[in-house]
């Protein structure tokens, strides 16, 4: 038997493999929710704010670690809406497509968007990873209609300018397009 002992890893340490550093910070989501099974949703919340979104490995991790079989960990990230299996962009703009934004034109902003941002229903996320564009039922309000929602930030009475200065000010920002 050798004598020498084995350096001790951990996620941080430059010697640690690659997946294990992935799941440093689930780890770390985990040990503050106790892993307790029955936070599962907050859980998903912060592994989803983390990463964009929910991969599978991080989601098989997560049954392997809270002892819950992998199907109701898929069934409740599948359940709600808020949760996504797809990478999402660093800026997701929610456009709101329910009855008072519809009838006040909210399919005009999006196919705005969707134009600039040359996306689709189907490819709605931009390749640099920037932009994701989503069409929801209803935002909840329907008094400043039609609304979009860039990440947690409400614009209200929108229409495809006010929407493309929108992008233009975000693309600015981050010193692109």
């Amino acid at each position: 038997m050798d004598s020498q002992l084995m350096p001790i890893v951990t996620p941080e340490s430059p010697q640690a493999p690659a997946r294990t550093r992935h799941f440093a910070k689930v780890c770390e989501i985990l040990e503050r929710h106790g892993g307790n099974p029955a936070r599962l949703i907050p859980i998903l919340q912060e592994v989803q704010e983390e990463y964009r979104y929910l991969p599978e490995d991080v989601l098989t991790f997560l049954a392997t670690s809270l002892g819950l079989p992998p199907a109701r960990i898929y069934g409740v990230a599948t359940f709600y809406s808020h949760f996504t299996l797809k990478p999402r962009g660093k800026y997701t703009i929610r456009l709101c497509d329910g009855t008072a934004c519809h009838v006040r034109n909210s399919i005009a902003i999006l196919e705005a968007l969707y134009q600039k941002l040359n996306l689709s229903a189907a490819n709605n996320t931009t390749p640099d990873m920037l932009f994701t564009v989503e069409t929801v039922s209803c935002l909840g309000a329907c008094g400043l209609a039609p609304v979009v929602v860039i990440n947690d930030e409400v614009h209200g009475l929108m229409n495809p300018e006010k929407a493309l200065q929108l992008l233009e000010a975000i693309g600015a920002k981050e010193g692109v397009r």
